[in-house]
C-alpha cells in the first residue's frame, strides 16, 4: 500500500470514529430530552422518591431508551393481567423498618393480606380518582397501601410532583411522601416515607402507559418500596425502565389531573437533583383521604 492510499485510509478510518461519536452523543442527547436534564420519576411513586436524595436514594423514574413504546398495532392495556387467585393464607409479606429517610412512621402492616380488595379510591380537593387493584398479583403491595390508609397516612397529604412533557419528558403524578410542602420550595419533597420498606411485585407485566399506577422506589434499586406511588398520565410513559411494581389501573379520575396539569407546575430551583424533580402542581392537589375495599 502506497503512502498515499495509508493517508486515505486513515482519513476514512478517521471520518467513521467521528461520525460513530456524533451518532452516539445525539442519541444521548434524545434520551436526555426525554426523561430531563439529571433526571435518574420519580419513588412512588417516587423514592418514586422524587429525587436522588441526601441519603443516596433516587426516585425518579428512568426511561429506558431499550424499552420500545406500545405499537400503534398494540394498544395501551385498559387493566391489569388477569391473574391466578392465590390460596389465602398462603402469602406472607414482610415489611422492613427503614428510617434512612424523612418519614412518618405509623406502624408496620401486617403479614397477611387482605385478598378481597378490588378498589383504591384516593378522595383529593378535586374529586375522587378510583383504582381497580388486584391483591392476586400484588398482595403485599395492596396490603400496604390498605393498612397507610387505615392508619390515615395520607390524609391532607399534597401530592409533590406533577411532571409534564415540557419539564422532563414524562407525564405523571406523584404522590405519597406524608411531609412534603408541594410549595416549589422545599429541598426535601420527595423524600419522605412510611417507615419501612417491602419488596417488588408485578415488576414488568404491563408497561407504564396511560392510567397505570405503580409504587416508586430508588432508581437502580429493588426492594425498596414504601408509601410512594405514581399515576401515569401518558402512553409515552411506557419508555421507563421496567422495574416499578404496578399497583393498579385508574378506572376514573384521571381527567381531575389532566385539569390540573394545564394550570402548571412550581420548578423548584432548589431541588437536589437540580432537574426540577420535586415540580409541584401550581393548583395544588391534597390527598383528603385513602380507601380501599
Amino acid at each position: 500500500m502506497s503512502g498515499d492510499d495509508r493517508q486515505s485510509e486513515l482519513a476514512r478510518e478517521h471520518k467513521e470514529r467521528q461520525a460513530k461519536r456524533a451518532a452516539e452523543q445525539a442519541a444521548k442527547a434524545r434520551r436526555n430530552t426525554f426523561i430531563g436534564a439529571g433526571v435518574a420519576l420519580l419513588v412512588v411513586a417516587g423514592g418514586i422518591y422524587a429525587a436522588t436524595t441526601a441519603f443516596g436514594k433516587d426516585s425518579t423514574p428512568v426511561a429506558a431508551a431499550s424499552t420500545p413504546s406500545p405499537s400503534a398495532s398494540e394498544p395501551p392495556p385498559t387493566a391489569l393481567p388477569s391473574s391466578t387467585p392465590v390460596k389465602p393464607g398462603s402469602v406472607n409479606c414482610t415489611y422492613k423498618r427503614d428510617d434512612s429517610a424523612p418519614h412518618k412512621f405509623v406502624g408496620l402492616p401486617g403479614s397477611k393480606p387482605n385478598l378481597k380488595i378490588k378498589t383504591m379510591t384516593v378522595s383529593t380537593n378535586h374529586g375522587d380518582i378510583v383504582i381497580d387493584v388486584d391483591p392476586n398479583a400484588t398482595p403485599c403491595s395492596v396490603n400496604s397501601m390498605a393498612f397507610l390508609a387505615k392508619k390515615h397516612f395520607y390524609d391532607n397529604t399534597k401530592c409533590h410532583r406533577l411532571v409534564t412533557p415540557e419539564v422532563s419528558g414524562l407525564f405523571l403524578l406523584q404522590c405519597g411522601d406524608p411531609q412534603a410542602k408541594a410549595d416549589g420550595k422545599n429541598p426535601t419533597d420527595g423524600q419522605g416515607t412510611a417507615g419501612y420498606t417491602f419488596g417488588d411485585e408485578n415488576v414488568g407485566v404491563i408497561p407504564y402507559t396511560k392510567g397505570v399506577v405503580f409504587l416508586t422506589q430508588p432508581t437502580d434499586a429493588a426492594g425498596q418500596n414504601s408509601s410512594q406511588f405514581a399515576i401515569s398520565l401518558s402512553d409515552e410513559n411506557g419508555q421507563l425502565e421496567p422495574q416499578y411494581s404496578v399497583l393498579g389501573m385508574v378506572r376514573s379520575g384521571l381527567d381531575i389531573i389532566e385539569r390540573v396539569a394545564k394550570d402548571g407546575v412550581l420548578v423548584n430551583k432548589d431541588d437536589i437533583t437540580g432537574d426540577g424533580g420535586s415540580t409541584a402542581p401550581k393548583n395544588p392537589i391534597v390527598i383528603e383521604r385513602v380507601t380501599l375495599k
